[in-house]
């Protein structure tokens, strides 16, 4: 396979998969620029060695040609960014894109439009990516947060590219993070999983069973597995459905020898809001009129001595409303450990929106050894799925 940082771009057209899929406000100004911002480094390798950037990426899901769903949106601040000339073409095929393909000379940076407003971008079409492939003599996927999506700019082209194909730096950097901390990590390994749903977490604590030494919980996933264990846990978030599969993950964990961690207290609320009146109860023993909003102070106490005593941590999803300020304790308190134990040698893997939204919010993205700008992906890799924009890029 080949690695970008060997490869020569002088003198070629490369088409670069990134995911601009940012976050945009009202008056369509982006409000995180960080899947921009590390994609800087593939685009400026190709640039320093004498070739031509031509740009694909999805923004949102459109259905046809929606004007707030346009990376025009993005244009001026990718602009701001790079040193040389951005062109952007107002479709992504089609005779305007290829014209700026064929003027586009070394060194200059083209923009497709949201490759999103053809349906056959999602449905894979084969003809379509052939279209876009039309435009390079390379290809380079550097979106890990879509290589799970069998798309024709994510995977489908990357077979009109046998010789000349290969991950970006960020995608690269995404794989061999993840491969580190689930193929042979160093032990004691802990998994905190948070977020409000343990169905979507199944598949990846049945894939962690095997690996780690604990797993720790938050959210509605620890609500429903105290819940299974016949707890009163009021009015909080748990999935009826699920109490059967999380009393088998319990029966599994024991099979294993793997700790599993759930609250021993929770910060409750009378209602949902940040004003909401706090009260300290047992989790398995809250009033029935309450709701549990965070994890607490006990239960961080307990958390953090497992997180400080591990030497590989796979951090995915907050452990309560981080949101209001009021609930954002024991996310922080949790958030903190990791970076301890990271400053004591640990390797630390962050990823999921709202858990990058949380250490944003307390100010320590730059805290941990790796922080995934992945979803979905980082989601199926941990499942231990094989993920389409990846397969499509190692040799036949």
């Amino acid at each position: 396979m080949i690695h970008i940082q060997d490869f020569n771009f002088k003198d070629r057209k490369v088409l670069v998969r990134v995911d601009y899929n940012v976050p945009l406000n009202e008056n369509f100004e982006i409000e995180d620029t960080t899947r921009i911002d590390v994609s800087l480094l593939t685009i400026n390798k190709i640039l320093e060695d004498g070739g031509a950037v031509i740009l694909m990426s999805h923004l949102g899901r459109p259905k046809g040609k929606e004007a707030k769903y346009s990376l025009e949106h993005v244009l001026p601040y990718l602009q701001k960014k790079v040193d040389v000339k951005v062109f952007f073409a107002e479709d992504c095929i089609g005779e305007e894109a290829q014209n700026l393909v064929d003027a586009l000379p070394p060194r200059k940076i083209l923009l497709l439009e949201n490759v999103r407003f053809h349906k056959e971008e999602m449905e894979g079409d084969v003809e379509f990516a052939k279209k876009l492939a039309s435009y390079g003599d390379t290809y380079v996927n550097d979106a890990f947060s879509a290589a799970h999506r069998e798309h024709a700019s994510t995977s489908v082209i990357a077979r009109f590219f046998p010789k000349n194909r290969m991950f970006g730096f960020l995608m690269q950097k995404e794989i061999d993070s993840l491969n580190k901390v689930l193929v042979n990590p160093r032990q004691p390994f802990t998994a905190i999983l948070g977020g409000s749903k343990i169905s979507t977490k199944i598949d990846i604590i049945n894939n962690l069973l095997a690996k780690v030494d604990n797993i720790i919980l938050g959210g509605g996933m620890n609500y429903t597995m105290h819940k299974a264990l016949g707890g009163n846990i009021g009015a909080s978030l748990y999935e009826e459905d699920m109490l059967p599969i999380a009393k088998e993950i319990l029966n599994k964990a024991q099979d294993y020898n793997v700790n599993i961690y759930t609250s021993s207290d929770t910060v409750s609320a009378d209602k949902f809001g940040n004003d909401a009146t706090r009260r300290i109860y047992n989790t398995a023993n809250i009033p029935d009129f309450m709701e549990g909003m965070d994890i607490g102070p006990e239960t961080c106490v307990k958390y953090r001595n497992v997180i400080l005593k591990s030497d590989t941590i796979l951090w995915n999803g907050p452990l309560g409303v981080f949101e209001f300020d009021n609930f954002s304790n024991g996310t922080y308190m949790i958030a903190d450990a990791v970076v301890k134990a990271s400053e004591q040698g640990a390797f630390s893997l962050v990823g999921g929106g709202d858990t990058i939204s949380a250490i944003n919010k307390f100010k320590l993205t730059d805290k941990y050894n790796y922080v995934s700008t992945a979803g979905g992906a980082m989601l199926e890799f941990c499942e231990g799925r094989k993920l389409p924009g990846i397969l499509s890029i190692y040799d036949d």
